[in-house]
């Protein structure tokens, strides 16, 4: 995949945009921009992954497949795709012949910081050509722009969805506000479309929480936004058993496997053990009482980890079996009963250090919420489970989830400045910007987008678009560090993740 030239990266209904404009075109100005959400209580989008784009589209693989090529091969290789698919001739190659002698890309990305709670109708950045010669170049690579940029902003988006809910839980309940960026736990590698996807999908994960199984997104946070493992936590994980674990040590000595796991194998620190191979209510009413001192004197934690049935009736207990039954109770509850623990500052109960839970089968927000608040209106603490946030969330979306889109407002024919639009009587929710743009906070510190304005203000250091990418070049490269920080920070004006403890109800 990573040999597939860069121009081919794009739908053959833009290879010939190029001689379909205006004659004497020699601006094209797009947005990429949020139109709208169709999640419940999420109103903006988390901007990231653009700096991605750049460094390993527009300037490597860019290099790699066509810059640094002879010009002969690097043509020769385009025109063979678009000859043998849409007719011999059918698009001509001067405009291509060109981009080739200039050696680089003539476009200007003006773009918010990454890191940004960005609201809908709002652009994330914009792009236009540098050069009067590449008008054709700007929408030219809208499609693989937006193939890469929206997944990592709506994972980002949702992880920072679930932080919110766990922030205002923590807070309501008393739990220690350092666990929450543990309780969001990335399981979703295995369920993504792709390596690629994975990886920016768990990167954006990593914004807003420490934990995660996503391995290659930690790599991919070293190579593309400067982190450092050895400096800094990127991301974490425990030791953890599979199903095939379990089924090996065999069915009737499955206390043997706890037993081994515990004082052999992992005689300190935390390990996490899947625990519904086969019986799951009796691996917690009868084999975890005969641990208990086992457990209970480790230097470490034991994590039960249920995988199977309804995640809110397995954690906080289901209301329609019989009362006093386990599964009445819920795992939590049961958990309180054999080991006991302590209580919050708020009157929460919180389960003894050494025993822990984390459920990561079809999380979902309306689920965390429905775990969370079942276990506040028992008395527990949020803090008691940690949630396996997988693909169910982060694959089971699109790029209408929150409407992304790129679109051309801004365009210069013979010398002739036109703000242009899109306006479909059909469907307004498909109405674009029109001309230039310009983003400033309002008097509220809300980000708004100001159109059509003028070059002076379009240029201007007070709009917060700012040049990141310009003729080849990276203008800014922003660290996990400082993108995590600009996330923290607007996490602070979420009205869900109330941090403060004394104004929670």
């Amino acid at each position: 995949m990573n040999t597939i030239p860069a121009l081919v990266l794009t739908d053959f209904y833009k290879t010939d945009h190029r001689r379909q404009f205006p004659a004497g075109t020699t601006t094209v100005y797009s947005n990429f921009t949020p139109r709208g959400s169709r999640v419940p209580g999420i109103e903006h989008v988390v901007f990231f992954g653009l700096q991605y784009f750049v460094i390993e589209y527009l300037q490597r693989r860019f290099h790699d497949t066509f810059f640094a090529l002879p010009k002969a091969q690097a043509v020769g290789a385009y025109r063979r795709r678009l000859d043998f698919s849409l007719g011999a001739g059918t698009v001509p190659m001067d405009h291509v012949e060109a981009l080739h002698d200039l050696g680089h890309l003539p476009l200007r990305i003006k773009a918010l910081p990454e890191g940004t709670r960005v609201p809908m109708q709002v652009p994330t950045h914009t792009i236009e050509n540098t050069d009067p010669r590449f008008a054709w170049l700007t929408n030219f690579i809208e499609t693989m722009m937006s193939a890469v940029v929206w997944g990592p902003c709506t994972s980002a988006t949702l992880a920072n969805r679930y932080r919110a809910v766990f922030e205002e839980y923590a807070a309501r309940t008393g739990a220690p506000r350092e666990f929450v960026r543990w309780q969001g736990h990335d399981f979703s590698f295995r369920g993504m479309h792709g390596i690629e996807a994975a990886c920016t999908s768990g990167a954006g994960h990593l914004l807003s929480f420490t934990g995660t199984d996503t391995i290659p997104a930690i790599d991919f946070l070293e190579q593309y936004y400067g982190a450092d493992c050895e400096q800094e936590l990127i991301g974490g994980s425990v030791p953890a058993t599979e199903h095939a674990v379990m089924c090996a040590g065999g069915k009737e000595t499955e206390i043997d496997t706890y037993r081994r796991l515990l004082t052999e194998v992992y005689p300190r620190g935390i390990v996490s053990v899947v625990s519904d191979t086969w019986d799951f209510f009796a691996v917690i009413t009868r084999i975890l009482p005969q641990l208990k001192d086992a457990i209970l004197g480790r230097d470490g934690k034991l994590v039960i980890r249920p995988d199977s049935g309804d995640p809110v009736a397995i954690l906080v207990g289901d209301p329609r079996a019989p009362v006093g039954s386990p599964e009445r109770k819920g795992l939590i509850e049961l958990l309180w009963d054999i080991f006991g623990g302590s209580t919050t500052p708020r009157g929460h109960r919180q389960r003894d250090p050494h025993i822990g839970a984390i459920y990561g089968d079809s999380i979902t927000l309306e689920r965390q919420h429905a775990i969370l608040e079942g276990l506040a209106q028992k008395g527990f603490a949020s803090s008691n489970v940690v949630l396996g946030i997988g693909s169910y969330t982060y694959q089971y979306v699109t790029r209408d989830t929150f409407g992304f889109a790129m679109k051309a407002t801004f365009c210069t024919v013979a010398g002739e400045d036109r703000p242009i639009y899109k306006q479909p009587r059909t469907d307004a929710k498909k109405n674009s910007h029109r001309g230039l743009i310009a983003v400033h906070r309002d008097a509220h510190g809300r980000l708004q987008a100001r159109f059509p304005v003028g070059r002076d203000e379009e240029r201007s250091p007070a709009n917060l678009l700012q040049p990141v990418f310009e003729d080849g070049v990276l203008l800014r490269r922003q660290t996990l560090a400082e993108i995590r920080a600009i996330v923290e920070a607007e996490l602070a004006t979420d009205p869900t993740a109330r941090r403060d403890a004394d104004a929670a109800p």
